[in-house]
């Protein structure tokens, strides 16, 4: 994606667009499932001056109006990316945590059925593989 489609983006869900949430999200859309130090890097180097307060202020806002995902596996701090909207899921290496999406077996949303709803009118599932990346698979043990 190029900066006018992130400037659309924000107009299309009403947010004012600002050098801080443009930096954001070519960082996120960038760098996949980064944290949140790895995206201020990342912003940082497309605005210098961006603060660390501007950055977690960008990714609140932007993840609550779903332009960005936050995902937090297990043992993990959150990691954001910007494709949202399609139910995915994610594999998680177990060693080094590097994570992949996965997308859903079925394809509809959700892509996973309850055993029991408990009575919730279910519209997501949300499901994180876990396993050794091919990298530290073929490491010597």
């Amino acid at each position: 994606m190029t900066a006018p489609d992130f400037q659309q983006q924000l107009r299309d869900v009403e947010l004012r667009v600002t050098r801080p949430r443009l930096a954001v999200l070519e960082a996120v859309h960038a760098h996949p499932h980064a944290d949140t130090e790895s995206i201020i890097s990342a912003a940082r180097a497309l605005l210098p001056e961006v603060s660390h307060q501007a950055v977690y202020d960008s990714l609140h806002t932007l993840t609550h109006a779903g332009l960005v995902r936050s995902i937090k596996p297990a043992g993990s701090v959150a990691r954001y990316e910007t494709r949202t909207g399609d139910n995915h899921h994610h594999v998680v290496c177990r060693t080094c945590g590097s994570i992949a999406d996965v997308d859903c077996a079925v394809g509809h949303v959700p892509c996973l059925t309850a055993s029991d709803s408990h009575g919730f009118v279910i519209d997501e599932a949300e499901v994180i593989y876990w396993g050794l990346c091919p990298e530290c698979s073929s490491r010597p043990q």
